[in-house]
């Protein structure tokens, strides 16, 4: 299955316009963004687990990040409210679960083999620091290499040109933001590659998860049933 599967081409997809299709396991559907391959695949995908819903027991080969977009996931490591941001790195194991139902953003098989490092931040009461530019904030999460992941956040009303090298990736969090190639709503989720800028203009605000420098060439792929994905 190839879904925005070349790195070297935009893409934009308003997730909320995508059907929820249904996983190996009940309970568990799932929204996919991009996807390159059958069984196995580099994979960035929606995914929702219903209320008293689990997956199986797995390891994550080629490494795990995902952000709690609604409700509580829960593992053996603990319970992640919605705003948690989650690394499990190339090895980890897992039985994701959840008594009240969640959704969440995840990214598999997009690790540098050399990255090790578990990650747990809790974005809804961390302390933000000053943004680019008058009106914004940012939250680092996690670096390696030239693989950079923030959280963004404009005021109403703000603007900020944005350059990027490696290329770049985004997912609208709440809010909405247009720049020079179009409007993004809430659920949104863009990839530009390459070296490039853009101005980001937001009139109601918006939060955004940012990654850049990692559209690189040659990703392990990912097992179909990695965490519903």
């Amino acid at each position: 299955m190839n879904i925005n599967a070349d790195l070297s081409q935009p893409a934009v997809v308003n997730t909320e316009l995508l059907p929820w299709i249904d996983s190996p396991q009940p309970g568990v559907q799932r929204r996919l963004l991009e996807r390159d391959g059958a069984e196995v695949a580099r994979a960035t995908t929606l995914v929702r687990f219903q209320p008293n819903s689990f997956f199986a027991e797995h390891t994550h080969d080629a490494g795990e990040e995902f952000l709690v977009l609604e409700g509580v996931f829960s593992d053996e490591m603990g319970d992640f409210p919605a705003g948690m941001y989650v690394r499990n790195p190339i090895g980890s194991r897992h039985r994701p679960h959840t008594r009240g139902g969640t959704t969440i953003l995840v990214k598999l098989r997009q690790f540098d083999p050399a990255d090790q490092e578990y990650v747990r931040i809790d974005t809804a009461n961390a302390s933000w620091l000053a943004g680019p530019a008058a009106g914004t904030s940012r939250l680092p999460l996690h670096e390696f290499g030239g693989e950079r992941v923030v959280m963004l956040r404009l005021e109403p009303g703000s603007r900020y040109q944005h350059t990027y090298a490696g290329g770049e990736e985004i997912f609208v969090v709440s809010g909405s933001f247009t720049d020079e190639r179009g409007d993004y709503a809430t659920g949104s989720w863009i990839r530009n590659p390459g070296d490039n800028a853009h101005s980001l203009f937001s009139e109601q605000g918006c939060l955004l998860f940012v990654k850049t420098g990692h559209l690189a060439d040659g990703e392990e792929p990912v097992r179909l049933d990695d965490c519903g994905n």
